[in-house]
C-alpha cells in the first residue's frame, strides 16, 4: 500500500485503464471522422447510386457496427478493427460500369469450397437483394471479427 492508499497493482491497472479508454475515444473520433467522410462522399454521387449507397450504408452499419466507416479509393468501405477493409462499394460511374458493385475482402472470409464470389454486381436494391447484403455482412463481420460480444 502506498500513501495513495493504492497498491502497485491497482495504479498499474488504473493506468492501463486510462490507456484503454483514450484508445476508445480515439477510435471514436477515427469512426466518426470516417463516418462523415464516406457520406460526403456518398452525397456526391448521381442520384441512383447516391440511393444505393446510403442504403447500404444503413443496412452495413446497422448490421456489422463494430466496422468502421472509411473511404478506399474514394469510395465507401467499413473496415474491422485492425483497418483491414472488409467490404465495399463501387458506384458504377466510378470507372464508367454497367453496374456497381458490392465487393467484400479476403477479411471477410467469404469461402465456399474452391471457388466463391467476393464481388456481387448491383442494379437495384429489392427487398431480396437486402436480404442477401445484409446475411453477407453478417458472415463477413463475423468472420473479419467485427461482431458485438
Amino acid at each position: 500500500m502506498s500513501k495513495s492508499g493504492f497498491s502497485t497493482e491497482e495504479r498499474a491497472a488504473m493506468k492501463e485503464r486510462a490507456r484503454e479508454l483514450a484508445a476508445e475515444a480515439k477510435a471514436g473520433r477515427r469512426k466518426a471522422e470516417g463516418e462523415a467522410e464516406v457520406l460526403a462522399r456518398i452525397a456526391e454521387m448521381p442520384a441512383a447510386e447516391r440511393d444505393m449507397a446510403g442504403r447500404l450504408h444503413g443496412i452495413i452499419t446497422t448490421t456489422a457496427p463494430a466496422l468502421s466507416p472509411k473511404t478506399w479509393y474514394g469510395m465507401p468501405a467499413y473496415a474491422n478493427a485492425d483497418g483491414k477493409v472488409v467490404v465495399f462499394f463501387q458506384g458504377a460511374s466510378k470507372f464508367g460500369a454497367r453496374y456497381s458493385t458490392l465487393g467484400f475482402n479476403d477479411s471477410a472470409a467469404l469461402d465456399d469450397g474452391d471457388m466463391w464470389p467476393t464481388s456481387f454486381a448491383l442494379n437495384a436494391l429489392t427487398p431480396a437483394v437486402e436480404k442477401k447484403v445484409t446475411t453477407l455482412v453478417k458472415k463477413a463481420a463475423r468472420a473479419a471479427g467485427a461482431t458485438r460480444r
